[in-house]
């Protein structure tokens, strides 16, 4: 019992810790998003990394799944705080290459729409599953939004672009942690309330896409 409540202790002041650390890229991401949003294109490589910035954070869809990820995140285990992000991002990389390639993957769009829905209804209901099943889930939904931002990559942008989008993914997927993480030392015996509160705005978001 006394072992619990050490481990229990050393797990709430490595979460506060770690939510202190991401709030600093919230902020960042709160600076960089009007910032990169009113930059002028100009065709350069700049034009490539700040289209690619934006891009993720233009679309409604795309900006609150990978927010819900990392909200989603904080809910399992504390493995699940790197390895389900990192999942994410890193299959994120090759649904973009993929989306180069020209090769047709089918209802992108609506698969992008149902991953906020399924997001949204898995933060609400707590849903913990293991780490494989997890990973599998996450792997689909960023294929699909990887996908959606190679596919729409200009011609002229290259790389850069892509850094820009997986940069933008990386400071909103830490958004998503650092808010879960946040809400959980913020209202402790009430956090799963605002978990649900939470997951009920994404699930209400997910169904306005899946209609619209």
């Amino acid at each position: 019992m006394v072992n619990k409540m050490l481990r229990s202790l050393r797990w709430t002041n490595k979460s506060i810790r770690l939510s202190r650390l991401l709030l600093p890229l919230l902020l960042l991401a709160i600076v960089l998003i009007p910032v990169s949003a009113q930059a002028h294109f100009d065709g350069s490589h700049g034009f490539g990394f700040v289209h690619g910035f934006t891009h993720p954070i233009d679309g409604l869809d795309h900006l609150v799944a990978m927010v819900a990820v990392g909200l989603w995140a904080t809910q399992m285990n504390r493995r699940a705080l790197w390895a389900i992000p990192l999942t994410f991002l890193m299959v994120m990389a090759m649904g973009g290459f993929l989306g180069t390639t020209g090769f047709a993957l089918p209802f992108v769009e609506q698969g992008i729409a149902y991953s906020v829905l399924v997001l949204g209804v898995l933060i609400t209901a707590a849903v913990q599953p293991p780490m494989a099943q997890s990973a599998a889930i996450v792997t689909l939904f960023a294929l699909l939004h990887g996908y959606a931002h190679g596919a729409e990559m200009p011609s002229t942008a290259g790389l850069s672009y892509g850094f820009g989008f997986m940069v933008a993914t990386a400071l909103l997927l830490c958004n998503g942690l650092g808010i879960g993480l946040f809400c959980q030392q913020l209202f402790q015996r009430h956090a799963r309330l605002a978990q649900f509160f939470m997951g009920g705005v994404v699930t209400s978001l997910g169904v306005y896409l899946c209609v619209a």
